[in-house]
């Protein structure tokens, strides 16, 4: 049923579209109207509505009518409503606890053999970690070192 009202809700939209695009503007006679001395308005005289004005008028009446029964139609037979809020992106938030702030960082994993290591004992000037750099310098006078 619903089908068969959005194939005529289509034509009609279509059907309009053509009929309001075939007339001729109001502005269309304004010259003739200041000069032609034919009507006492501005933009010509308006006798009685063509048939492009009436079938226009129809179709539009048609297509406000339709549009209000498909409205009505879809709000009783549409997609059942849930009845419990929904909140949409959000809803996925409110059944997961909230992590906790203050959370500890994992343990550095144990080294294996797969990965070098640096050697303990170093007879050069480059520090190793963990161990105070030497130097060359001859320590300021006075200092205990």
């Amino acid at each position: 049923m619903f089908v068969i009202f959005s194939v005529f809700y289509i034509l009609i939209a279509a059907a309009m579209i053509v009929l309001i695009l075939m007339q001729r503007g109001a502005g269309a006679d304004a010259g003739s109207g200041f000069g032609g001395g034919a009507s006492a308005t501005v933009f010509g005289a308006r006798g009685s509505a063509s048939f492009l004005t009436r079938a226009t008028a129809v179709l539009a009446t048609l297509f406000f009518l339709l549009s209000l029964g498909m409205g009505i139609y879809l709000s009783r037979n549409g997609a059942p409503q849930v009845e419990q809020a929904d909140l949409g992106v959000m809803s996925g938030l409110a059944k997961k606890p909230a992590p906790a702030q203050n959370a500890q960082p994992a343990a550095p994993a144990k080294s294996n053999g797969d990965v070098p290591q640096a050697p303990t004992k170093s007879n050069s000037d480059v520090p190793t970690a963990g161990a105070p750099a030497k130097s060359d310098v001859p320590a300021p006078a006075g200092s205990t070192k």
